[in-house]
């Protein structure tokens, strides 16, 4: 899986875009952590056609970089919900946002006093930016590379790229959201990127900031473009590309504001709307 990360994208194409978008967890990759055979060949014919692939994720970079050399992806992907612009052809870092811990202290200590006590976990800045839970931080299953900490002072040591939360008391992810974006929205930016995940951002900050420092890279625009997603942190993507397309069973949020729903992950739906598209139906 490949995009052209260092020239502009051919006028030329058999596609109505030029700049293939994707989510990463619960859009491009399947419920078992893999790109389907279906989907990889219909995302070579739309960069064979000359359009460009750019992986969006909410991840950050180490989160992201050890996928992407897994699916032999050589492109331009946005990361840690547009924090990070990762060149991965060239393993190298582009572009990065940090968050102003003072200002993020601030917000917490609002959301705190409307929701009660929260549990946070904190991913660092950089190519090697490690993610750190923080006490009462519950981990999911998995392997991915993250630290823990008993000392609650040691999450703000180091510059951040992001602030995750969770509610001890087992306020749902949107109820806290919502609680979070009354308390502080006018210090940092709230998204829910998944089942138990709630962040805060850098004000401002989305995917959409990120996916249109990559596109100017690549000489496209925001008419030019299709994004596919699955959960409320796509929607400002949405809203800068020409096309939304949302994964089936998708967040409720998000499909209220799709362009087209396609199938599920696992159920090829990247691949279905792009071999329509080549087909010309």
């Amino acid at each position: 899986m490949s995009a052209a990360a260092s020239a502009p994208v051919p006028s030329a194409t058999r596609l109505p875009y030029r700049l293939v978008a994707t989510d990463l967890d619960g859009t491009l990759l399947r419920s078992d952590g893999t790109v389907s055979p279906r989907t990889r060949d219909a995302l070579a014919a739309a960069t064979a056609a000359g359009a460009a692939h750019i992986v969006v994720t909410g991840r950050a970079v180490p989160w992201t970089r050890y996928i992407l050399d897994e699916l032999g992806y050589d492109g331009l992907a946005v990361c840690g919900q547009g924090s990070q612009v990762y060149h991965a052809g060239e393993h190298r870092l582009l572009t990065s946002v940090t968050l102003d811990r003072r200002q993020a202290r601030l917000a917490l200590e609002r959301i705190e006093a409307e929701a009660g006590p929260l549990a946070l976990a904190v991913s660092r800045d950089g190519l090697d930016g490690q993610v750190l839970f923080g006490p009462g931080y519950r981990v999911g299953d998995g392997e991915l590379p993250a630290s823990s900490t008993t000392d609650p002072a040691e999450l703000w040591a180091e510059p951040l790229n992001k602030i995750y939360l969770q509610h001890p008391g087992g306020l749902g992810d949107d109820e806290l959201a919502a609680a979070a974006r009354r308390a502080a929205g006018d210090l940092v930016s709230v998204v829910v990127s998944g089942e138990g995940i709630v962040e805060l951002l850098p004000l401002g900050l989305s995917k959409a900031k990120g996916l249109s420092i990559a596109a100017r890279r690549l000489g496209v625009s925001p008419t030019a473009a299709i994004a596919f997603g699955d959960m409320p942190n796509d929607i400002p993507m949405f809203a800068w590309a020409a096309h939304g397309v949302a994964m089936g069973g998708a967040h409720p949020e998000l499909l209220s504001v799709a362009d087209e729903v396609t199938a599920s992950n696992d159920e090829d739906g990247i691949a279905l709307v792009l071999e329509r598209l080549l087909a010309g139906a």
